[in-house]
């Protein structure tokens, strides 16, 4: 009950920079979405800048236009949501096929599983593409989790044996 009324005064009060820090706490599933038409709605009738800090970025992620990852005291995304979404792509197909579309990218993430290989990395597929391989848009929580992620080989999926 205290988040909820954490969230109804965060959002009567409109004021010009609001602050709502994992708002969610405390609140289930109907009242977070409910939280959120409401927000977006005051937000359409009021705007003013809303910073929301959040774990749940896929829950929240149609309400982001900006986002700012800070990881350990440091700034490692400082971008437009929009551009976010389409700065890193997830290849899987064939090992060999996939190791030869990702040569020379920046890999975020790789998954094996016997002779089929995934790997999530940086930037648009901006090569043609190989027969065999499958290509998917990456959801803004995953960047977040690959980007993090990205500094330490086995969280990543880019240490032991290929």
């Amino acid at each position: 009950m205290l988040s909820a009324v954490g969230v109804i005064i965060g959002l009567a009060s409109r004021a010009p920079l609001t602050f709502f820090d994992e708002p969610y706490l405390g609140l289930d599933a109907v009242a977070r979405q409910m939280f959120y038409d409401r927000l977006l709605a005051d937000y359409a009738e009021h705007p003013r800048t809303v910073v929301l800090s959040t774990h749940l970025i896929d829950e929240v992620s149609d309400l982001i236009e900006h986002v700012v990852l800070i990881d350990k005291g440091r700034i490692l995304l400082d971008e437009d949501a929009d551009t976010l979404r389409g700065r890193a792509v997830t290849v899987t197909g064939p090992a060999p096929a996939v190791e030869t579309f990702v040569a020379g990218r920046t890999v975020l993430h790789r998954e094996q599983l016997g002779g089929f290989l995934r790997v999530t990395v940086s930037g648009a597929p901006d090569r043609p593409a190989i027969a065999g391989l499958e290509f998917e848009p990456v959801s803004l929580q995953q960047l977040v989790i690959r980007t993090t992620q990205a500094g330490d080989p086995v969280a990543a999926g880019n240490g032991g044996p290929r």
